[in-house]
Formats: C-alpha cells, sequence, structure tokens
C-alpha cells in the first residue's frame, strides 16, 4: 500500500512540472530570470487581487518549506546535503519537490527502521 502512495506522490509531482511550467518558461520568455525569486514574486504579485493572494501564500510556505526540508532532513539522519538537494529542487516548484521528499523521508525511515 504505501508503495502504491509513493508512486501517487511521484505522479503528482510529474504532473506538477506539466501543469506549471508552461507558465514559467512563458515569464522566462517575456524576460523573467527564473533564479531571481524577489523578481519572480513581486511580478507575481504586483498586478494585486487573487494573483498576489496566492503569490504571498505560496512564498510564505516556500519559505517555510526550505527550513522544515533542511532541519527535518536533519533530525531524521538524512543529512543537510539531502535537505539541501529537495530545498534546491523546490526551485523547480514546491508542489514538485515536496510530495518527492515526503517518498524519500518514509523510505529513509523505512530502512532505518529496518536496520535496527
Amino acid at each position: 500500500m504505501k508503495s502504491l502512495k509513493h508512486l501517487a506522490l511521484i505522479i503528482v509531482a510529474l504532473a506538477s512540472l506539466i501543469l506549471t511550467w508552461p507558465y514559467a518558461f512563458a515569464w522566462i520568455a517575456g524576460g523573467g530570470n527564473i533564479f531571481n525569486a524577489y523578481d519572480f514574486f513581486a511580478d507575481a504579485i504586483r498586478p494585486g487581487g487573487t494573483g498576489a493572494f496566492l503569490s504571498v501564500d505560496i512564498l510564505i510556505v516556500w519559505v517555510v518549506y526550505v527550513v522544515w526540508v533542511v532541519t527535518d532532513a536533519q533530525r531524521i539522519g538524512a543529512g543537510m546535503k539531502w535537505g539541501g538537494l529537495f530545498a534546491i529542487l523546490s526551485y523547480l516548484g514546491v508542489c514538485f519537490s515536496f510530495p518527492l521528499y515526503i517518498v524519500f523521508r518514509e523510505r529513509h525511515l523505512d530502512r532505518l527502521a529496518a536496520q535496527g
């Protein structure tokens, strides 16, 4: 059952790339720099309304996720390098890296439990 859950999470992660990145490519084609988080969120917030609400919401979730994933990876014994990797992957989208981290985390904890 757990592998079915993991497969579903991996599918969600991949689907998120397919659903979100066409918008990122269009923004980049218009001169946006995906590696400049300030410009990215400022551009999304500027028009106001729903876009601003969702952008601020996602910005806060992203910051919390990056802090959590780095500290959680250390706490469960995976190490800072794994937390850092998933923090970097969040630049492709939290909706991409978060489901993958859940799969990684559960498999890591299962390996530790089996060892011991």
